[in-house]
């Protein structure tokens, strides 16, 4: 399990790598409530506030990561966005978006971002 763990941190550190570089400012990282856990969240270029799933896969695996995302995950980062909300008392534009991140055979990490990937 620590592999995992240890491994979808270097993930979501690529995101966010990704995210600075085209002008998103980092919001939080990792932000827990009773609902779960939000990746990160950040804050667009134009002002928009959105939620970033990431997901992390290596150069063998099945599947695209955004398929791992189901309708159970995305209700659970929904309520968990919600708490985000109330908690800092935001009330902007939000967005959800995905952050694949792949594993290349290198050793290197490669972003796919997906702006408004689920309502």
């Amino acid at each position: 399990m620590r592999g995992t763990k240890n491994s979808g941190d270097q993930g979501e550190a690529a995101a966010a790598r990704y995210l600075e570089s085209r002008g998103y400012m980092i919001l939080e990282r990792q932000w827990r409530c009773r609902f779960g856990e939000l990746d990160l969240v950040v804050r667009s270029p134009q002002g928009v506030l959105c939620f970033v799933e990431v997901k992390r896969r290596g150069p063998r695996s099945i599947g695209l990561p955004r398929e791992f995302v189901d309708e159970r995950k995305r209700e659970r980062l929904r309520r968990a966005a919600g708490a985000y909300l109330a908690c800092r008392g935001e009330d902007s534009f939000v967005r959800f978006d995905v952050a694949e991140v792949y594993g290349e055979r290198d050793g290197g990490l490669q972003v796919v971002y997906l702006e408004d990937a689920f309502v």
